[in-house]
């Protein structure tokens, strides 16, 4: 996925969850952030972040801040990009072969997913998708913030297998470095307890990290799983 009319910008603080303030070629900006999750270690004050110019005249604020540079690590963190960014590798057949039918947020049961896939003849199924932001020391951890819509997924997906058809979850790791992936069992246990549920029961784990720039988000390589 492409970004259009990216501006760096150096991050001061993040009042609520919704507006950051940011130092923009000499000025304070009031900026629009595109992840309601915690991003702690990402939004140091002093740190680099890149913002996207909106073309909507009528907004509030002007800017979007969709990724932070930690360290020499830049991380996107625009948390709508990784649905697009498994759309895209998805409709390029690398998720499946011979796919038919790619259709975003359908419901299966109580939990809407964020898609429902064909293939060939009698294949069929769900996919969750979770992006990743969260990195220590090339480890990368999900959730970052307790989730109990995340563990409702999981559950959903295991009935989704037990109904029939197939089911997965993809971790979109939103940079270009990490060593494996792990459920954040400090954060959340219950969501970890989960996904090794999933995984038994036939749910496929999937976890890529990202060609990350400023202006762009491509999904690259597949990354360990550590249950």
């Amino acid at each position: 996925m492409q970004y259009h009319s990216i501006k760096q910008a150096r991050f001061l603080s993040r009042p609520n969850r919704f507006i950051a303030h940011v130092e923009l070629n000499g000025a304070e900006e009031v900026v629009h952030v595109k992840n309601t999750g915690r991003c702690r270690e990402l939004l140091v004050p002093g740190c680099t972040v890149y913002l996207e110019e909106s073309a909507n005249p009528d907004r509030k604020t002007k800017y979007d801040l969709v990724a932070a540079d930690k360290s020499g690590l830049l991380i996107n963190m625009d948390a709508q990009a990784p649905n697009k960014v498994f759309q895209e590798w998805a409709l390029e057949g690398r998720f499946v072969q011979n796919l038919t039918l790619l259709r975003p947020e359908r419901t299966f049961g109580s939990s809407r997913f964020d898609f429902y896939w064909e293939a060939g003849p009698d294949r069929r199924g769900f996919v969750e998708v979770k992006g990743v932001t969260l990195e220590e020391e090339g480890l990368v951890l999900f959730p970052d913030a307790p989730t109990q819509r995340g563990v409702k997924h999981l559950e959903e997906l295991m009935s989704c297998r037990r109904a029939g058809y197939e089911a997965a979850v993809c971790f979109v790791v939103q940079m270009a470095r990490a060593v494996h992936f792990s459920p954040n069992d400090c954060t959340h246990p219950a969501f970890g307890d989960a996904l090794r549920r999933s995984a038994a029961a036939g749910v496929d784990l999937l976890a890529y990290t990202c060609k990350v720039a400023p202006d762009r988000l491509e999904l690259d390589q597949p990354l360990p799983i550590q249950l």
